[in-house]
């Protein structure tokens, strides 16, 4: 809602089925966001159609919900769009709740080669060779904007009537994938695909599959499959088939030697001892300090220290010191985690200042007029604290 400041546009958030009591915690907040509540879960692709059946607006937004967004995000990438001519769709620069890039944030087409060298993991061992890391377009730089292939669903900015033209997600697509295709269908139109890096977003990736398994491996191959019957066809279907049955015998392989290695150096690694208490770093004004600090010990978190960063210079409950030094800070203290008070501090200059904290330290956001600390930079581990006995 703060990125749509000055944009005349609409929220349409689509449900599928929530069994975590999202109706009873939104049913009196957000007036004025058009909340549809499926009384199944209808898949990604085919609620977001569900929601593109009823947008009015002239660029629309396939958003993931568990993103944050920059005040000045939207603004940047329409007027990205408009300097195209209205001829492109924009994908965006993400990184994850510990500030690093996310990878998928600018792809190529799923051809033989690339997918094998993905699910093999080539591409890993090479990330920044043009052959072996093509899926993922490791040879080009995070910081600068390009065309690319593929966008990610979890940030899709398209001209409506870019839409009207090739059609919306192809609801065949189970997970993953309806991205993909939806990139390609709005290029064979004749259309482009950009990657834009002057403004980027978190994405928490909360999903239940983990990048690593060979569930996700196969999920990603079934997905593919569909893609590449359905564009390709013919020899190269077969062709793709073939290479991904290897490349899934590979990720098996290696996944199994990298189980050992790690069970090995776990048994010879010295156990290591707890601390007798977890320190909190939060960001924030006097009163942001004071409400993130009550709202964690109502959760439980009673044997910690708090230590407050402020924001800018002030002359009230003196604080350890200040945003703009928190580097050094973090050197001369030891912490467990940092908390984020949005409401002074803006969502830009969290995203901006997360990358910068060192990866062993634990990152949440408590945002302004919310119940809720969140965050789960830790891709196995999530962890909220809600003021309230429901979990959003």
């Amino acid at each position: 809602m703060k990125a749509m400041k000055n944009i005349d546009g609409e929220i349409i958030v689509i449900d599928n089925n929530s069994v975590d009591g999202s109706f009873e915690f939104f049913e009196n907040r957000f007036l004025s966001v058009n909340f549809i509540w499926n009384k199944t879960n209808s898949g990604f692709a085919k609620a977001n159609n569900q929601a593109l059946k009823i947008a009015k607006g002239e660029y629309i937004l396939f958003i993931n919900p568990d993103t944050i967004v920059a005040e000045d995000c939207f603004e940047k990438c329409i007027s990205f769009i408009k300097s195209k001519n209205n001829n492109c769709a924009l994908g965006i620069k993400m990184i994850d709740g510990s500030g690093n890039f996310l990878k998928e944030s600018k792809r190529a087409f799923p051809s033989p080669s690339t997918s094998f060298y993905k699910l093999s993991g080539l591409s890993k061992l090479f990330p920044h060779s043009k052959t072996f890391s093509k899926y993922h377009l490791g040879y080009l730089s995070e910081n600068k904007n390009h065309e690319v292939d593929v966008l990610a669903g979890a940030f899709m900015m398209i001209p409506k009537r870019i839409l009207d033209i090739v059609g919306g997600f192809d609801e065949e697509f189970f997970m993953y994938g309806e991205d993909i295709d939806l990139s390609f269908r709005i290029q064979k139109a004749g259309f482009k695909n950009y990657y834009f890096a002057e403004s980027s977003i978190i994405h928490f990736k909360g999903e239940s599959t983990k990048k690593g398994s060979l569930n996700y491996v196969k999920i990603f191959y079934k997905a593919m499959s569909i893609f590449v019957k359905k564009h390709y066809g013919g020899k190269q279907a077969g062709l793709f088939s073939f290479f991904i049955h290897i490349a899934i015998l590979m990720r098996a392989a290696l996944a199994a030697a990298s189980r050992l290695f790690r069970r090995k150096w776990k048994d010879e690694k010295e156990p290591r001892k707890a601390a007798d208490k977890n320190s909190f770093l939060i960001v924030g004004n006097e009163s942001e300090f004071l409400k993130a600090k009550n709202l964690l010990a109502r959760s439980g978190r009673k044997n910690e220290s708090y230590i407050r960063i402020a924001v800018q210079k002030e002359s009230d409950l003196n604080p350890m010191g200040l945003l703009n030094k928190i580097q050094n800070i973090l050197k001369s203290i030891s912490v467990h985690e940092i908390i984020f008070c949005e409401g002074e501090l803006s969502f830009k200059k969290i995203i901006e200042t997360i990358p910068q904290i060192p990866k062993q330290v634990n990152i949440q956001i408590f945002s302004e007029g919310s119940h809720a600390i969140i965050g789960n930079n830790n891709k196995n581990f999530a962890e909220n604290f809600i003021d309230q006995p429901v979990q959003v």
